[in-house]
């Protein structure tokens, strides 16, 4: 996975450092980023639904079992970047196919700034005031270079003739 700014060591060092403080309470800290993302854009809630159920507010969804499910599947793929930052071109061929699969549910690529928006938000939540401006550089580039793989997803219409 190319990244048009490889991470420094000391960037990875912040990643890791932080991530180990919020990686052992994935889910409560999911319902940070989540609650974010739906102050921020109330209209990705009808994004989510299970067994053709509408939820009627946030709060709704955010308590659905199925719903704290796919939280625990967001904290696990930032958990894999995290775990992969030496080598993130592992990943590539799986985050391409999960940015087909949000692609197939009707996400639109521009949602992933809000998103990303959304994960600073709930660090730096959780971090408080550990929370440096390196560490919101360092992990801006990592979601950046997840979402660019991402969104090769997207982009997969077949070239030539």
């Amino acid at each position: 996975m190319e990244s048009g700014m490889p991470l420094s060591g000391g960037q990875r060092a912040l990643i890791r450092e932080s991530w180990q403080r919020v990686s052992g309470s994935p889910v409560q800290h999911g319902l940070v980023l989540f609650s974010r993302l739906f102050d921020l854009d109330p209209d990705l809630l009808p994004l989510f639904q299970y067994n053709c159920k509408q939820f009627a507010s946030p709060q709704e969804c955010l308590s659905a079992p199925e719903f704290l499910d796919h939280i625990r599947k967001v904290m696990l793929v930032i958990d894999a970047a995290v775990n992969h930052l030496e080598n993130l071109s592992c990943l590539e061929e799986y985050l391409c196919n999960l940015g087909k699969k949000h692609q197939a549910v009707g996400v639109k690529v521009e949602s992933f700034s809000t998103v990303g928006e959304s994960l600073l938000y709930m660090l730096e939540k959780c971090l408080g005031a550990s929370f440096s401006p390196e560490m919101q550089e360092a992990w801006s580039k990592l979601y950046s270079a997840v979402v660019k793989a991402m969104q090769r997803g997207w982009e997969t219409l077949p070239e030539g003739d």
